[in-house]
């Protein structure tokens, strides 16, 4: 591998990893990244540590498990970043995004990059003082927001090319709304009229729809899929004709995923009407919020159609193949410093896996903590879902993943829920009763790890709550000393070193 190479760290919103031919889909096209893949290392067990889109991007650019100490939030001022610590050893960074809350509200998740381009659009109509007409405007496919990102990032290549550099390029798409030119649309649906359907973000047969209406959703972010993996592509062909592609170290990797019927959502979060929610007397709600306050974010589970997304990486002289390890967004930080020689910073959580992707070793992690802002409390009010004010009806459910389990882990008064993966990849049928002193070791390695993070206590006893009440008898009155509780490989150290 060259001594500086290039970096390239492409995201894509919502993208689901069982959508892509790379990860066994027979159906849905998207013949770029495949064949990315097939030059690259593909990651089987790639899973997310936080949700939902702000807190993803700040595991991503800082290295840390952001769930564990801040929610959708500006990025912490005393936290490095990635493009920063690129910066200092010599690299141009440069990050290209659609995504919208990079910068607004003075965010500040453009921090370390030598140049910054938002490109407008996505989500405005959210915001009065933002609004854009930029929908009507469209005459082209060359006029959808992933188009223009990816061709803001061929410019800025084109200028740049001949010194090292990292580019960090963002778009929003696939995620909704589904509004792809109607062609994409028809290679799934070929007699698609043009109606689109918005998530019901709840259980949609309850909001009035139908497995149809879910169906053709589905077909539109299908084609939305496409229309992401042709202009991708297209980013990936200008590396080839640059002269670059033997110099430039490649991520293609997503935020979360979506669900579209499984479990009975449609969305990725459940927000429920709340009839008796109540403004406090002399509080002032912004007009633009007026339609948000009464949405009440109810217990939200990160099921595999969430938390499953591609990550494939293009590293110079590494063979192709696919890896089974274990790994996570706050991972991806330390991997790109080690693969470019460069220390780094001695606060940062997340631990590099470059000697995953060069074959040194198959493994990484025993397991992975999928969360919510672990700060979410029963009624509390909060703005770290997106930026809207919002009620959170109760603790939100983090999800540990290994290999052959996930576990649902709520707080005092919602069950676990454990799935044996090998039989049930689904997760249909939830076997914690028949598992209790398994369910309970997963959960009790998990909340180890959470204070191994340095996670505050008042976030980590709400779940070791809802384990001793659910698991009785298998821990004793110390908190986090487990009885009768079988030991996993891996899981005793992080015991010891949570103390």
């Amino acid at each position: 591998m060259v001594a500086r190479p290039n970096i390239l760290v492409i995201v894509s919103d919502t993208f689901r990893r069982d959508h892509l031919g790379a990860y066994r889909n027979p159906r849905i096209r998207t013949p770029n990244l495949d064949a990315f893949a097939r030059s690259a290392v593909v990651f089987d067990r790639y899973v997310i540590s936080s949700f939902p889109t702000m807190p993803a991007r700040a595991d991503i650019l800082t290295g840390n498990f952001s769930y564990t100490f801040m929610g959708w939030e500006p990025l912490p001022a005393h936290l490095p970043t990635l493009p920063g610590l690129l910066s200092e050893a010599g690299y141009v960074t440069m990050g290209v995004v659609d995504t919208p809350y990079f910068i607004r509200g003075g965010f500040g998740y453009d921090r370390g990059f030598d140049d910054f381009i938002w490109v407008r659009g996505q989500g405005d109509d959210t915001r009065p003082h933002e609004r854009s007409d930029y929908r009507s405007t469209w005459r082209e496919e060359g006029d959808r927001l992933v188009a223009r990102t990816v061709t803001e990032a061929e410019r800025w290549l084109e200028r740049h090319y001949r010194e090292p550099f990292f580019l960090y390029v963002d778009t929003w798409d696939p995620h909704e709304p589904w509004d792809a030119p109607e062609y994409y649309t028809a290679l799934y649906r070929p007699d698609y009229g043009g109606r689109r359907i918005y998530p019901a973000y709840g259980r949609y047969r309850e909001a009035g729809l139908t497995e149809e209406d879910v169906r053709l959703a589905h077909d539109t972010y299908c084609g939305e899929v496409t229309m992401v993996d042709l202009w991708v592509g297209r980013l990936l062909n200008k590396l080839d004709v640059l002269g670059l592609r033997d110099d430039t170290i490649v991520f293609f990797l997503s935020d979360h995923g979506f669900y579209f019927g499984e479990h009975g959502y449609f969305g990725k979060a459940e927000w429920i009407n709340d009839n008796d929610a109540v403004i406090s007397e002399g509080s002032v709600v912004p007009e633009w919020l007026s339609r948000s306050w009464l949405l009440t974010v109810a217990p939200s589970p990160l099921y595999r159609e969430l938390t499953n997304v591609p990550l494939i990486a293009r590293v110079p002289g590494v063979s192709p193949g696919r890896r089974q390890a274990m790994t996570t967004a706050p991972d991806l930080t330390p991997t790109v410093l080690e693969l470019a020689g460069l220390e780094r910073p001695l606060p940062m959580q997340g631990e590099s896996f470059a000697g995953v992707i060069r074959g040194e070793r198959a493994e990484h992690r025993p397991f992975v903590v999928s969360s919510w802002p672990l700060y979410f409390a029963e009624g509390e009010f909060t703005t770290a879902i997106d930026s809207r004010r919002r009620r959170i009806a109760s603790y939100m459910p983090l999800t540990v993943t290994t290999p052959e389990r996930t576990l649902l882990l709520g707080g005092p008064s919602h069950a676990p829920e454990l799935y044996d993966l090998m039989e049930d990849p689904r997760e249909q049928s939830n076997v914690w009763d028949g598992r209790i002193g398994e369910g309970a070791a997963l959960g009790e390695a998990a909340i180890a790890f959470l204070r191994q993070q340095g996670t505050p206590e008042a976030y980590v006893k709400p779940r070791e709550k809802a384990l001793r009440r659910f698991a009785p008898g298998y821990f004793r009155d110390e908190p986090g000393v487990p009885m009768g509780v079988p030991d996993v490989e891996g899981w005793e150290d992080l015991r010891e070193e949570a103390g």
